[in-house]
């Protein structure tokens, strides 16, 4: 499509198209200029003669769109471009007049496609092959993005460029592909390369509350629409980018300091005066007025956001605890009540942009909507669907983003959540399908169980399945080891079910590697100490007669019915005669008498081949082992010099090499010892490496 110059009465039209693009001589010098009459036309000087034409931002556009020029050059007619829209922007001639006459229309009508044109260059540039027109690509996008916010604000209404915004956070999750690059290089992969990433949340994303609030907004209105075909790299990048906001201290501080559930109270009210928010655009930052009262209230909701909200609104009213919370005896509400200090009181569906920018709520309703947008997308069903496709979760991609996910989800994501039950369906069909998501899960729905009362049937059952043989093999076992020692830990819990976990595990540590058997035998010695009545299973004594019959059940699913309590132990009495000298004697813990406490299991679920090697390795040796070798040649000058015969020797090498290559070696050796008459007794001891083997 070509680029339309800008209609000038005051100008003649080029009878010729302008070929700077085609130039290839283009330098500095040529940047300079093109920026210097275009700042010129854009605030003229009574002094001098300059026009007031605009039609060089095409060909300053065109020299950063040509690809036969350095980066360097593109650098700096990106730059040179910035400056100039800088001053477009801060001049007025890109804000709309209700009173406009039809040819200022026309031009702020073109201003807006050279700037759009300009934005598609730098989001294009974000995946560019050079680091330092990434970075200044995405300084720039949000330079404007402060500009034009400012630009289109007033003093009683501030306003955030939404349209602009939205521009930059889809070329961070898409990734669109730089012009400068070649095709085979743009299909190589849409990621997000980590210098953006790293200064897209560092220096805006975990910083400046605006931003997140708006980024959260748009991420997950765009993940939200289920007819919209995505990018593939849309739900891999975002995740990215909510990890490293779920992991930030900053984020953290902001959800936190003014409406944490876990802070206690002051005086049974909330300490709702944490540190004030940063800006990004000033304007924002400006105390909102008080929130409209009654029918009045302004809305600034689209249709699909009002759907929400009249179903929160529903689902609240079916809420049977408000019985409980509606009045005391004195006839005063018994519910707690929200003091945000300087923050702003309402609901959501009240607020204004600006107002909602203010409000703690606000900021978890959007990072709640938009962890359940990605969510959806990572499984392949709905959040709210109790119906679990099992195709699309056996999807390779699908579960490594859902286990990145699932790593952050307890300690980054609910706490922050508005309602972290929303996510129950997710995380309990991630525990059913079990592997690693399984046990990553496991945290999550720990957190459900402990601190938002949710009910999982058959919890232990589900805990049992986990004890497959892959569990001693893989990398998180310390965190399933970490969480079944509180699970299992309580003295309520049946010994019949104990039994099964200590059973199960001792099966499984025979085929376990040292670093996994070291974690076993601890933890099953803390559950018969904190549970005498298993030492049954230690004593189990037979009587010697025909063939022993274990009566466990190892394929039988519940733990409750699988007789582990009639059998032993005796999988972990196997291990005194392990080959690693630290598991044998740790095995033999059991055959002494209970008068040691409990293990510090954090002593043993970090270990592995390398933690072990290093432990032998530096390990300090009291006594050195004893040698019973002597090589032949200390022997023959133990006998005086008298060589041993071939004979014997021949036997060692026939033993070592077999009989056919012992014969060919030492038959021409005795035809030189006798050829020789004697005088091969100087190749004494020359294979004393040979005959150590033999020994």
């Amino acid at each position: 499509m070509p680029i339309r110059s800008l209609p000038s009465e005051s100008a003649e039209r080029p009878s010729k198209k302008r070929k700077l693009s085609a130039t290839k001589g283009i330098t500095s010098k040529t940047i300079a200029a093109l920026e210097s009459q275009l700042t010129s036309a854009v605030l003229p000087d009574s002094n001098s003669n300059s026009t007031t034409t605009l039609n060089p931002l095409v060909d300053l556009y065109t020299v950063a769109l040509n690809v036969g020029i350095s980066a360097a050059d593109t650098l700096k007619a990106i730059w040179a471009l910035y400056r100039v829209w800088v001053v477009v922007i801060d001049s007025g001639k890109m804000r709309g007049e209700k009173s406009e006459d039809e040819n200022v229309q026309v031009v702020k009508a073109w201003l807006w496609e050279r700037l759009n044109e300009y934005v598609e260059l730098l989001c294009g540039l974000l995946k560019d092959e050079e680091k330092v027109l990434r970075t200044s690509s995405l300084q720039i996008l949000f330079s404007l993005q402060k500009h034009l916010s400012t630009s289109v604000s007033t003093k009683g209404d501030p306003q955030f460029h939404i349209s602009h915004f939205r521009k930059i956070v889809i070329a961070l999750v898409a990734c669109p592909p730089s012009h400068r690059t070649t095709e085979k290089k743009n299909k190589k992969d849409g990621l997000i390369d980590a210098d953006v990433l790293d200064l897209f949340c560092d220096k805006w994303l975990c910083v400046y509350d605006d931003v997140r609030w708006f980024f959260l907004r748009e991420i997950g209105t765009l993940l939200s629409k289920k007819d919209q075909q995505l990018h593939p790299s849309v739900p891999t990048n975002t995740l990215s980018i909510l990890e490293r906001l779920a992991g930030s201290l900053s984020t953290s501080s902001f959800l936190t300091s003014n409406s944490s559930p876990e802070k206690p109270a002051k005086d049974g009210k909330e300490d709702n005066e944490g540190k004030k928010g940063q800006w990004w655009v000033e304007e924002m930052g400006k105390k909102p007025p008080k929130v409209k009262k009654g029918k009045g209230a302004d809305l600034d909701l689209d249709d699909e956001e009002e759907e929400d909200e009249i179903e929160k609104k529903d689902d609240e009213e079916d809420d049977w605890r408000k019985f409980f919370d509606e009045q005391n005896t004195n006839g005063e509400s018994n519910t707690k009540k929200d003091n945000l200090g300087e923050r702003i009181k309402g609901r959501k569906h009240t607020l204004t942009l600006h107002q909602s920018l203010h409000n703690t709520p606000s900021h978890r309703a959007a990072f709640t909507h938009a962890w359940l947008a990605l969510l959806s997308r990572l499984s392949g069903y709905s959040s709210k669907n109790n119906d679990v496709d099992v195709e699309d979760v056996e999807d390779t991609k699908d579960l490594e983003l859902a286990v990145r996910a699932l790593n952050v989800m307890h300690r980054g994501v609910l706490p922050y959540l508005t309602r972290p039950v929303l996510v129950m369906d997710w995380i309990g069909a991630c525990v059913d399908y079990g592997g690693t998501p399984g046990l990553l899960a496991l945290n999550a729905l720990y957190v459900l169980m402990t601190e938002y009362n949710l009910d999982y049937p058959s919890f232990y059952t589900r805990l049992y399945a986990f004890l497959d043989r892959d569990l001693l093999h893989v990398k998180h076992r310390a965190r399933f080891f970490r969480l079944a020692e509180v699970f299992l830990g309580s003295t309520h819990l049946p010994l019949t079910l104990l039994a099964s976990f200590i059973k199960r595990l001792s099966i499984l540590s025979l085929s376990a590697p040292p670093s996994a058997i070291v974690i076993v035998i601890p933890f099953v010695w803390n559950l018969i100490r904190r549970h005498p009545g298993l030492m049954g299973m230690i004593h189990r004594e037979w009587d010697g007669q025909g063939a022993y019959e274990d009566p466990f059940l190892p394929s039988h699913p519940n733990p409750l019915l699988t007789n582990a309590l009639s059998s032993s132990l005796f999988e972990l009495h196997t291990h005194t005669a392990h080959y690693h000298a630290p598991v044998s004697n740790m095995a033999k813990v059991f055959e002494g008498v209970f008068t040691r406490g409990e293990y510090a299991m954090e002593d043993f679920l970090d270990h592995g081949y390398a933690s072990l090697f290093d432990a032998e390795v530096n390990r300090k040796i009291k006594k050195e082992p004893a040698m019973n070798l002597e090589s032949e040649l200390e022997i023959e000058r133990g006998l005086g010099g008298v060589a041993l015969g071939t004979k014997k020797k021949r036997k060692r090498e026939v033993a070592l090499f077999g009989s056919g290559r012992g014969r060919e070696q030492t038959e021409p050796e005795e035809k030189e010892e006798e050829g020789n008459g004697g005088a091969g007794d100087e190749s004494i001891g020359r294979d004393i490496v040979t005959e150590l083997w033999a020994f």
